[in-house]
């Protein structure tokens, strides 16, 4: 199979429908009511197929059945850090000259973003080709007892067909949920498998315990396949080691990257839990090389430590809302900063993990901008009495925000409080949290090209309400619970008592009990938030304001494109 069949079957002398159009249709395949309802993520089906007997349908339906069987593949599960794993991989292999395929998910602006060739997002132009020559083939096929399928399955039957008319040397996957019954486990043949570290998330669905969680991610292992795991819970690995011994996987745990061996370079990725991730890619990649008899120049004199093509992967390598740092770029504007930390944590150990992170890159960013302050004091003292006036206009003080949301599956009372005392233990306390519903849709699928428009129109904001409720709750005790659902009832979607200011110290002013929430919010819309952080950067130059935004990768993927615009 090859691109050029694709696009002589698709074109036929017509020009294709449009991206959006694209958009409108892959919109059509989400068959869900909501985000987490179980029936189409765990494999079981009210029809006469399984999941995954459906996808082997599919390929088949595609004419991809035999070709996905000569796609050299790397599939790594997890609960955390899967998608960086993946992303160290690619970007190590593709130093190492092979050409690469890349499938993860969650998109956060564009759909295309989970498929890249060579590190590249694949063009608009190729994933129209592949996107309705998949389509096109499988809407003449259908039967009466077999619909499209659901949306991630299209996209994992979408990302095998691009990497077969790609001619990938290798395909990096990663698993979209659970492992055992995930749509990517439809592939029988991988050269090595991965799990990422493991913990309590998508309970609802995986199970409560971390066995039964560890027991779904073991599903991706194949018999006498090498798979490579990171330090687990006991409780966790024992379940990976009994599965890998009943299908005689050998399994090894691979340590975290030492630091010492990245010879002064620095990872890509931030955040020391990336060394664990970092740590787990090289051992894939080790092993996809050792299998595909690619190792022996890059090792031959070079056994202990990396390559240089691995160090310049693991220095490169790019995924977007995890561990993000963004400058705002703010118009007339020459003094404020408003820097945006982004992080999609959403599970208990994960957003552990973005306390720790934000909690030193705040640190270090203020630290830097000491410094700065110092040089300018001096400068200022050689000035004499004007310079010294203008230095004491330009002293910058920090103030930290948290823009937060989650899905109403995950339990906010235990990750509120992770991130609370996580950031607290590092001296780092939040001046202002605002609660916001996410803008994206669940129900569609929109492109980076589309422009994001404040919605004016009332909304159900009773989940934001509980958030601030939760919140209010870890800071002020539980006597605040009943004027806070008082609040969440009034008509006025906004606090009615939020001073709306960023800067001023209204912790002293914060006074539940007589309905005060200064430090706390409930702001409709996403856009006005934005726009208000900015207008207060530009009204208070000297301050710096530094937003976590957390919670959730849809809040992040909009935050993004809001800051692009």
């Amino acid at each position: 199979m090859r691109s050029d069949e694709v696009a002589e079957r698709n074109l036929q002398g017509l020009p294709l429908p449009s991206y959006e159009t694209a958009m409108e249709a892959l919109s059509s395949l989400i068959y869900r009511e909501k985000r987490g309802d179980r029936s189409s993520i765990d494999g079981t089906t009210s029809g006469r197929y399984s999941k995954l007997q459906r996808m082997r349908i599919y390929l088949k339906m595609l004419g991809l059945e035999e070709h996905i069987a000569g796609l050299k593949i790397i599939h790594v599960a997890g609960t955390k850090g899967k998608g960086s794993t993946c992303t160290f991989c690619e970007a190590i292999l593709r130093e190492c000259g092979f050409r690469t395929g890349l499938f993860t998910s969650p998109h956060l602006i564009d759909v295309r973003e989970r498929f890249r060739i060579d590190g590249l997002d694949i063009s608009e132009y190729k994933f129209l080709q592949y996107f309705w020559d998949c389509w096109n083939q499988l809407k003449e096929k259908m039967m009466e007892d077999l619909q499209m399928p659901p949306l991630f399955q299209f996209l994992t039957l979408l990302a095998l067909k691009i990497f077969v008319c790609e001619k990938v040397d290798v395909a990096i996957i990663e698993v979209g949920l659970g492992g055992e019954l995930d749509s990517t486990n439809v592939i029988k043949d991988t050269l090595v498998c991965g799990i990422s570290s493991l913990g309590m998330d998508h309970t609802e669905i995986l199970g409560n315990t971390l066995a039964k969680i560890a027991s779904h991610k073991a599903g991706i292992f194949k018999r006498k396949v090498p798979a490579f795991t990171v330090p687990q819970p006991s409780e966790a690995l024992d379940v990976l080691q009994r599965r890998a011994s009943k299908l005689m996987v050998p399994l090894q745990v691979a340590p975290p990257l030492d630091p010492e061996k990245l010879n002064g370079v620095k990872l890509s990725l931030s955040g020391d839990h990336q060394f664990i991730n970092a740590g787990l890619a090289v051992a894939l990649c080790r092993c996809w090389l050792q299998s595909t008899g690619n190792s022996k120049e890059l090792f031959e004199n070079n056994s202990s430590n990396l390559p240089e093509e691995f160090l310049k992967g693991l220095s490169t390598a790019h995924l977007s809302g995890r561990a993000q740092i963004v400058h705002d770029i703010i118009k007339d504007n020459s003094c404020g900063d408003l820097i945006f930390y982004l992080d999609g944590a959403h599970s208990p150990e994960s957003m552990e993990v973005c306390a720790k992170w934000f909690s030193n890159a705040v640190k270090e960013d203020n630290m830097s901008s000491s410094s700065e302050n110092e040089k300018m004091k001096e400068l200022s003292n050689s000035a004499g009495e004007h310079g010294k006036q203008n230095f004491e206009g330009s002293k910058r003080i920090s103030k930290q925000v948290l823009l937060f949301n989650c899905m109403d599956v995950r339990d906010p009372q235990i990750l509120l409080p992770r991130l609370v005392n996580n950031c607290a233990s590092s001296g780092v306390h939040f001046s202002k949290s605002l609660f916001v519903p996410s803008m994206s849709k669940y129900n569609k699928v929109t492109s980076g090209a589309t422009v994001m428009y404040p919605d004016c129109s009332p909304k159900d904001l009773s989940w934001q309400f509980t958030l601030q409720r939760i919140w209010e709750k870890i800071m002020h005790g539980k006597g605040e619970d009943a004027i806070l659902e008082e609040n969440s009832k009034k008509d006025n979607p906004v606090t009615s008592t939020f001073d709306g200011s960023l800067f001023r110290d209204s912790r002293q002013k914060c006074n539940p009990s007589k309905g005060h929430f200064t430090c706390s919010a409930v702001i409709p819309s996403l856009p006005l938030t934005i726009k208000w952080m900015r207008d207060s950067v530009k009204e208070n130059p000297s301050v710096r304001v530094q937003v976590l935004v957390t919670g959730s990768l849809h809040l992040i993927g909009d935050v993004l494109k809001l800051l692009r615009k």
